[in-house]
């Protein structure tokens, strides 16, 4: 399926040079992403708390905290999944080793080749959600199948009838299962935009959602909300079905 085309990814982008760091997210914009940018990496490691992101994109030196500390840290808030790419004016082999080593998934030295970044990035996306990129029309799990194309849903063969952003937000958490989804993270993909204020749209969606595609365990998925961030779609076990 494609839903790269459809859901745009969500980018934090942590450089203390605000040159640099507009440049990037400049970069990553014309790609067709969204980007939150950081100077600083307490408040990144903070807002990742509450807001889930798809890649992270990082300066080795300069920071508070740097380097292996500044990776230990967020790659604690954000877990393994996330791919994290460090982009720095420290080009030497023993920062680029250091950071691979430690769990960086990809080290790339200024100054900024926005061709070779942007297939970097994409790499990297591909990578970490091939789901998302795959060029198959449908894709099912468990009970439910998606037809990509169509923007269908049917449940054991039988249609369950969606609106466009109820589809939108089911192939969204289907594509993520067993990840945190934060309400901003579903909000710019799913309308477009950033979310910039409190709002119910969500929540009220997911609970349409919960009701319409019958998630339930005993349709093999539970949906569940994740105090002061958002929503994680669980699969699953067959001996939790049992029970």
């Amino acid at each position: 399926m494609s839903l790269s085309r459809v859901y745009p990814m969500r980018i934090a982008v942590l450089q203390r040079d605000p040159v640099m760091r507009q440049s990037i997210e400049s970069s990553l914009v014309r790609s067709g992403h969204f980007c939150a940018a950081y100077d600083d990496g307490v408040a990144l490691s903070r807002s990742l708390v509450r807001s889930t992101m798809d890649l992270l994109v990082l300066d080795w030196q300069d920071m508070r905290p740097a380097g292996a500390d500044l990776l230990r840290s967020v790659r604690r808030v954000a877990g393994e999944h996330v791919p994290i790419m460090f982009v720095s004016d420290d080009g030497s082999e023993e920062s680029m080793v250091r950071a691979l080593a430690g769990g960086a998934d990809d080290y790339l030295a200024l100054p900024l080749r926005d061709a070779e970044f942007r297939a970097r990035v994409a790499a990297l996306l591909r990578r970490a959600y091939p789901e998302r990129f795959s060029a198959a029309t449908c894709f099912e799990i468990g009970p439910y199948c998606f037809d990509t194309i169509g923007r269908a849903v049917t449940l054991r063969g039988e249609p369950v009838p969606l609106s466009p952003t109820q589809y939108r937000i089911a192939a969204l958490f289907f594509s993520n299962v067993d990840r945190v989804m934060s309400r901003d993270h579903i909000f710019a993909t799913v309308w477009g935009r950033e979310l910039r204020e409190f709002t119910r749209t969500i929540d009220s969606h997911v609970s349409r959602l919960r009701l319409l595609l019958a998630i339930e365990p005993h349709n093999g998925f539970r949906l569940q909300p994740v105090y002061r961030s958002g929503y994680r779609l669980l699969q699953l076990h067959d001996h939790v079905l049992r029970e």
